[in-house]
This record gives structure tokens, sequence and C-alpha cells, in this order.
């Protein structure tokens, strides 16, 4: 499954707001199962070419381009974030949906996005921001549950985007809940795709011990998470090249 915050509406924004159009060529850093990408395709015209770690995903997002029969448009392969497999100013745009918060060395990341996109274009993200500080315990909570994932605030990502001597740094930070979350996930998802992936999770707790040790973890949240989106939102940043 992809999560991001914000569903199909803040891609929609993201995308808008990185000046993408039947032009473009386009970068989709940690494209997953191959959503935003096909939805680019589709919607856009435009040519993307999808990256992610997981060859699983990579493979899932090369049948959905198929069954969308956007394969023409679109192109997948495997990547890493922090070493973009890519010559200097290739791209139109590069974005990213909730990929940034995962690496520890953040700004190499934003900064290969710069480097491969070209004069002009646009770098976009859509990630996961605090709204406002939240307690510790909530912090470490969320990073345990999250693949240690590590937020920051507006100003924070805004930051990578200065250092990465971007230009033109446009941020909009956004209040949800989980009702709101929930619904636009099985939005962006077809029903196949959306309890194939519930029904994987519950397949691994059976058979898996490290997933069977996470739920363990996670199980007992802080009292603070059960009033999580009031210092959990999200924002969309871009910046110039």
């Amino acid at each position: 499954m992809t999560k991001h915050m914000g569903g199909l509406d803040a891609t929609r924004e993201l995308i808008d707001a990185c000046g993408i159009d039947i032009d473009s060529y386009v970068l989709d850093v940690g494209s997953g199962v191959g959503i935003t990408a096909c939805l680019l395709a589709e919607e856009y015209g435009c040519q993307v070419m999808g990256i992610d770690l997981s060859e699983m995903m990579v493979e899932r997002a090369r049948e959905r381009a198929q069954r969308k029969k956007v394969e023409d448009k679109v192109e997948f392969k495997v990547g890493d974030a922090l070493d973009l497999p890519f010559k200097d100013s290739l791209f139109d745009a590069v974005i990213c949906e909730s990929v940034v918060a995962f690496p520890k060395d953040k700004q190499n990341v934003v900064n290969e996005y710069a480097r491969v996109t070209k004069p002009v274009g646009h770098v976009g993200m859509n990630e996961v921001t605090w709204i406002e500080n939240p307690p510790l315990k909530l912090e470490e909570y969320l990073s345990s549950a999250l693949g240690q994932a590590q937020f920051l605030d507006s100003d924070g990502w805004m930051n990578l985007l200065r250092e990465a001597e971007l230009k033109d740094i446009t941020a909009k930070t956004y209040k949800t809940n989980a009702l709101h979350q929930w619904s636009s996930e099985v939005k962006q998802m077809n029903p196949r795709d959306y309890l194939g992936a519930w029904g994987k999770l519950f397949s691994l707790i059976f058979k898996s011990p490290e997933v069977r040790k996470w739920i363990k973890e996670i199980m007992i949240p802080p009292k603070s998470a059960f009033h999580l989106f009031r210092y959990f939102g999200y924002g969309l940043y871009t910046g110039r090249k």
C-alpha cells in the first residue's frame, strides 16, 4: 500500500504547484505501487519515471501501468533517493510523497532532487508535518510505529529546500483527522488493492516474528496518541531550481 497524507487531493495540488503539464518529464521518488505516476500519465499526459527501493513495489507499479494502459508514458525502476541513478538536470519536476521523512540524511536526499532537476524546474514534497510541538513520547512512538520516520515542522522542511539552493520556496500546511485520512486512502485505491494490503498484513502477523514484535511494540500507545491530530498534519513544499 502507498500511503501519504491528504490523498489524491493533496497529490493534485502538489502537481499543480510544480507546474507539471503534458510536456513535462517527471521523477516520482518513492513511487510505491504507482498510483501517482499513473495519475500523472492519465490526467496530465506527461512522461514519468518512478523509482522505489522495493523490487516488489516496482513490479506492482508496472502491473498498474499495464492495467491503466499508460505503460508507454510511465517507466519504473529500483532506485535510492540518496543516490539517484540519473544524470544532472534531467527532469522538469521531481516529486515525492512521504519519502524524505525516512532517510536519516534528509539534506542529501533533497540535494539529489535538486541535482537531477532542470534549471527553473521544480522540486515538490508532501511530508507529514508537526503542526504543534509533540510530546517526546508521542514522537518516539510514531517513529517506532512508522518505520523510524522522523518528521519535521514546516520550517524544518523548508530549510532542506533552502540548503539545496532552491528558490521561490512555498509551503502550505494542513490539519486533518483520522476519518478524512482513512477516506482519502480508500478513494485512491481500488477495493482489490486495499483489501489485499490488509490481507497481507494479517498474513504476516501469523508468519513473521518481526511483524509480531512490531505489533507488540506499538500495541499500547501513549495517551497523547489519542489526540494525534492536534499535533500531526501534512505540508506541501515546493522550490524552483
